[in-house]
């Protein structure tokens, strides 16, 4: 049983789980089991080369991007659970926890954080209610979201990134990532507003 999951592998999922995995030293998240599906192939971040994104070398190419972060993961935060080569296809509230099937295996966990690309259609089963045209992006790209409010589904359902309705905007993308990862150490932190930063000489 994870406490939660993430589902996807690119900008915003990376970044959530960047943020959640720093918080290994706070109390309310120190026992906390953490898991990230990171399914990359589908990623837009493929051919993508950025000269625009704030911190990152004009130049950098997404496809390096991809495989940096997920080391970075690996590197920093090694008790995130990272689950490489498979893909979600069905996700259903089974009422206290979320049933997370992949195409080899099941899972279970407390919170969901689908943060998958917005592509149509849509291939994970049992979101489909939560289904709308992207709001931000042209209609002739024939682009999804998932209806939310400040990126919360329902009940501990969350969805980040360019499938929350936000643009596709690498920079927009973390940050929308990393907001969950605020909301989620908020709530385990019994609603205490939560933030993690590192600062020199400390």
């Amino acid at each position: 049983m994870f406490d939660v999951l993430i589902i996807g592998g690119g900008v915003s999922g990376v970044s959530c789980a960047l943020v959640l995995g720093s918080a290994k030293n706070k109390p309310f998240a120190a026992d906390k089991k953490i898991g990230i599906i990171i399914h990359q192939k589908a990623s837009s971040l493929q051919n993508a080369v950025f000269n625009n994104a704030y911190g990152i070398p004009p130049g950098k190419l997404g496809s390096e991007l991809l495989e940096e972060s997920v080391e970075y993961l690996q590197k920093l935060y090694p008790h995130v659970e990272q689950i490489d080569g498979e893909k979600v296809t069905s996700l259903e509230d089974k009422g206290d926890f979320f049933k997370i099937t992949t195409n080899k295996r099941e899972y279970q966990t407390k919170i969901v954080i689908v943060t998958i690309g917005a592509g149509n259609p849509f291939t994970i089963v049992g979101l489909e209610d939560y289904i709308q045209p992207h709001q931000k992006l042209p209609a002739i790209k024939n682009r999804i979201q998932l209806k939310n409010t400040d990126h919360l589904v329902k009940e501990n359902l969350y969805v980040a990134g360019v499938l929350a309705g936000h643009r596709s905007q690498l920079s927009i993308a973390a940050g929308s990532g990393a907001a969950v990862a605020t909301d989620i150490l908020t709530l385990w932190n019994d609603g205490n507003h939560s933030m993690v930063h590192d600062a020199l000489g400390k």
